[in-house]
């Protein structure tokens, strides 16, 4: 989907991330508008950042009118790669961001649209942080919702536990078995007042099986396989984030009164790695 160019915005006082915000996002000068009220947060994955996680869909956003805002969270001091450190010391620095973006927009809630462990990841934010009275709505782009096996990256992984801890406490935290997994989904896997949507891709190599990220069914939640929306979308779980027909399924779950049906293009293999 071709956007125009959308300058970088400032990061914002205070913050001092190395890594630049997306084309489009963290305009603290932007105002909702009546069209769409709430500011759009977007959540990186694991290894991921801000700006190559979101390089399209933050533009894109932009463009429809929304005030996009995004943030690195769960990173080594002056490295690039995000979402490695402790998930629920993340959730905090998530639940941080939203307050200061609800406090520069003006407004009483934000959408969340969240890519891997960023889809995952704020549902506990929700459960745990008081992040209901804040939040409409969370679009998930191949969430770990029940833990991770790893897919082509198990190995490394999980070959040492220990090692694996120390350097990427979020890795072990993501397994199916953990603690963390196992406490999110306790007691149900949705919460009242809160619209969940998935989008998740049969051809997906790092959140598997694929079907980790659908929540149980509920009159709040929308699984979406993309497979069934594009039978020839390939998109695997690193493409997933700038696929057009995720971009289209993204705006359509922020604004389902005017939703758009999805254009299939022409078959899209996404890279074989991180």
């Amino acid at each position: 989907m071709a956007v125009p160019p959308v300058a970088f915005a400032d990061s914002g006082p205070g913050d001092l991330d190395l890594i630049p915000p997306p084309p489009g996002a963290n305009n603290w000068s932007c105002r909702p508008s009546a069209a769409h009220p709430r500011p759009v947060v977007l959540a990186h994955g694991t290894f991921e950042n801000r700006l190559d996680n979101w390089l399209l869909m933050s533009p894109a956003l932009a463009k429809a009118g929304y005030c996009v805002f995004a943030l690195d969270y769960g990173k080594v001091a002056g490295g690039t790669l995000s979402g490695i450190g402790p998930m629920a010391k993340s959730a905090r620095e998530i639940s941080d961001f939203i307050d200061r973006v609800l406090s520069a927009t003006g407004a009483k809630k934000v959408d969340i649209v969240g890519h891997s462990q960023g889809g995952m990841l704020p549902r506990y934010y929700l459960k745990n942080l008081g992040g209901t009275t804040k939040v409409n709505t969370l679009v998930g782009l191949a969430p770990d919702n029940h833990g991770t096996e790893w897919g082509v990256i198990n190995l490394p992984i999980t070959i040492v536990p220990p090692v694996t801890a120390a350097v990427c406490p979020s890795c072990i935290e993501q397994l199916p078995t953990s603690d963390f997994i196992r406490d999110l989904n306790s007691g149900g896997e949705t919460l009242p007042g809160i619209k969940y949507t998935v989008v998740a891709s049969r051809t997906d190599e790092f959140a598997t099986p694929y079907t980790t990220g659908f929540l149980t069914p509920g009159p709040n939640v929308t699984n979406i396989l993309l497979q069934d929306v594009c039978p020839g979308d390939l998109s695997e779980h690193m493409l997933l984030t700038s696929d057009p027909v995720a971009i289209r399924l993204v705006q359509n779950a922020l604004d389902p009164e005017h939703a758009v049906p999805p254009t299939c293009a022409a078959v899209q293999v996404g890279p074989a790695g991180i």
